[in-house]
């Protein structure tokens, strides 16, 4: 069965703006087109188009879903690839908390260092919470 993009769009739920981006990045294989130049999608095409979805819906790039399908279109089993891409972004996670957790204790502090200088009498020149930054660290 052949669809326009905005069947096989709506078919794998995405938009078709988001399917011409992808054919144009090389996610899915060459297709057959009509005279006027429109691409044919096939029930394989909607196939990989929902796998994409569900890639990006894990966080991986376009380009790392390329390369997962690439592999795939190869002969090889990507799945050694795909799990080593999961532990890269779930050690950026894990990077990304712990520095919003110092973030967070950040400005906890220097709201602390803010009201302590403001009880004091202390004077800003601005802002008192940017002032005694440096100090609450």
């Amino acid at each position: 069965m052949s669809m326009t993009v905005k069947a096989a769009a709506n078919a794998a739920g995405v938009s078709a703006k988001a399917v011409r981006l992808w054919e144009a990045k090389g996610l899915l294989p060459a297709a057959e087109r009509t005279a006027a130049g429109y691409r044919l999608f096939t029930d394989q095409d909607l196939d990989v188009l929902r796998f994409i979805r569900q890639a990006k819906a894990l966080d991986l790039t376009l380009a790392e879903i390329k390369d997962i399908l690439d592999l795939q279109r190869h002969g090889a089993a990507p799945c050694g690839h795909v799990t080593t891409l999961l532990d890269t972004h779930i050690a950026d996670i894990d990077r990304t908390i712990t520095d919003l957790q110092a973030l967070r204790r950040t400005l906890v502090n220097v709201r602390r260092a803010a009201r302590d200088s403001q009880r004091r009498g202390e004077e800003a020149v601005v802002c008192r919470i940017i002032e005694t930054a440096h100090s609450a660290d």
